[in-house]
């Protein structure tokens, strides 16, 4: 068996993740991409919770921007992270791997609604749950419900998957010179304003001394190798 560093993980995926081509909508084979890559990790034992947003759907800026109240904006997002978990299940499930999505909104003829014990109990029994609809409350993001479902399952770690193979202090694509971090602490991750992750995450995480790993999705197996324990992308951590 080989030496696994977290036993329990949540995984905060961006909806983009399973866009089309211009960063809209569900892409069938990008969902497919998703479901190998957690798939890898799955099959080393490790219980894997995940939190989706929905910015290839919908993003609440745009309605705001419009007039529209900034709750109706952003429980629209919420059912639109509903959207990104189903299909997530859907091609989990087509690669044998038991799925539950679980939501924050009550839909019960598609979904279980979010009891902590029982997203636990499907860790236990081996089935990656996804948990979608945010934190249920408007004004808070879905970092931030990535943040609070890993403290309520008591995972391990918090990986934030991105594009980019870490965080740097200024977008390394238009500085060279760019500074990147292989650990940050919370409060100069804070203090920095880096707008990589929401601050009310980070803020969270810090109070309860929860890790978070911001690495790239899509890079050689990037969450793999650091289940394994190799240091990849960024820790947030004390």
């Amino acid at each position: 068996m080989p030496n696994i560093r977290y036993r329990r993980i949540l995984l905060k995926l961006g909806g983009e993740a399973l866009a089309g081509p211009g960063g809209f909508g569900i892409d069938p084979e990008k969902a497919a991409e998703v479901a190998q890559t957690v798939k890898g990790v799955y099959d080393l034992g490790v219980q894997i919770a995940i939190v989706i947003g929905a910015g290839n759907l919908w993003r609440g800026s745009i309605g705001t921007s419009s007039g529209m109240a900034r709750s109706t904006a952003d429980h629209m997002g919420m059912v639109a992270t509903t959207m990104n978990a189903l299909a997530l299940q859907d091609a989990l499930e087509r690669i044998g791997i038991v799925t539950r999505v679980q939501t924050a909104i009550e839909m019960r003829s598609i979904a279980e609604p979010y009891i902590r014990l029982r997203a636990i109990r499907h860790l236990d029994k081996g089935r990656v749950v996804i948990l979608g609809a945010g934190t249920g409350n408007p004004y808070f993001t879905t970092d931030t419900a990535g943040a609070l479902r890993a403290l309520e399952i008591d995972a391990e770690v918090m990986i934030k998957a991105t594009k980019v193979d870490a965080i740097y202090d200024d977008d390394p694509q238009k500085n060279p010179n760019a500074r990147r971090f292989d650990h940050i602490s919370y409060i100069d991750f804070l203090n920095s304003r880096l707008r990589v992750m929401d601050s009310t995450a980070v803020s969270l995480c810090m109070e309860n001394n929860l890790p978070i790993v911001v690495l790239n999705f899509w890079q050689n197996e990037s969450i793999k190798r650091l289940i394994l324990g190799e240091t990849v992308g960024t820790t947030i951590g004390s």
